[in-house]
């Protein structure tokens, strides 16, 4: 059940990327991140009351209300058309517990795949802080593709993969995921250089955005 989730996980975060990039309308992207934050919020739910006192599998389900407020939030701030400066304070929370469950993946579970997911999670969630929560609008490109790259790469990917029966040779797909965020997401800084630049100059002009 958490693998259908992880699944669409995976789209939201492209949708959401997709809205960073201003690709999509923000009413539209708002429904579909209700639709999966509700899904977020009773797949725990389920598998902690099916857990039967199983203190592992009752921590495994726990960090999915991380994501699953999070959608909720984000689909009710966009919605409404108010201020998202305490999604952005809420994401520094969930970047810092990320970090948390990237641990307890690592040394507790020995599910060293999803100890690096959770690490790409803890840097999204850190980047979706400095954008909403301090105002680092110029980085919006730059966390738009990110966003998006995440997706699949922490959420359609392995949800597929696990889903079919072919999430295997563990050790490997871990070293593979951890060289594949540090090499995609350092090259796109300087290829979004452009887009901060832009920003900037705009917002230093007082022209609107």
């Amino acid at each position: 059940m958490a693998n259908v989730g992880l699944l669409f996980v995976g789209a939201v975060l492209f949708m959401n990327g997709l809205l960073l990039l201003q690709k999509v309308d923000p009413k539209s992207a708002a429904v579909f991140n209700l639709f999966v934050g509700a899904l977020q919020v009773l797949t725990p739910t389920y598998l902690i009351f099916t857990a039967g006192n199983d203190q592992d599998k009752i921590l495994a389900a726990s960090g999915l209300y991380l994501f699953g407020f999070t959608y909720l939030y984000v689909g009710i701030v966009l919605l409404a058309d108010i201020d998202n400066i305490c999604v952005g304070w809420y994401s520094l929370f969930v970047a810092i517990v990320a970090l948390g469950y990237s641990f307890v993946n690592f040394h507790l579970f020995k599910d060293y795949p999803f100890g690096v997911i959770w690490l790409y999670w803890a840097f999204l969630w850190g980047l979706f802080f400095l954008v909403l929560g301090l105002g680092k609008t110029e980085l919006s490109t730059y966390v738009g593709w990110v966003t998006a790259i995440e997706g699949w790469v922490t959420g359609v990917i392995p949800a597929a993969l696990l889903l079919s029966g072919y999430w295997k040779h563990t050790t490997e797909i871990a070293i593979a995921l951890g060289v594949f965020g540090v090499v995609v997401f350092a090259a796109l800084w300087p290829l979004t250089r452009k887009s901060r630049e832009q920003a900037r100059a705009t917002a230093s002009s007082g022209s609107p955005g």
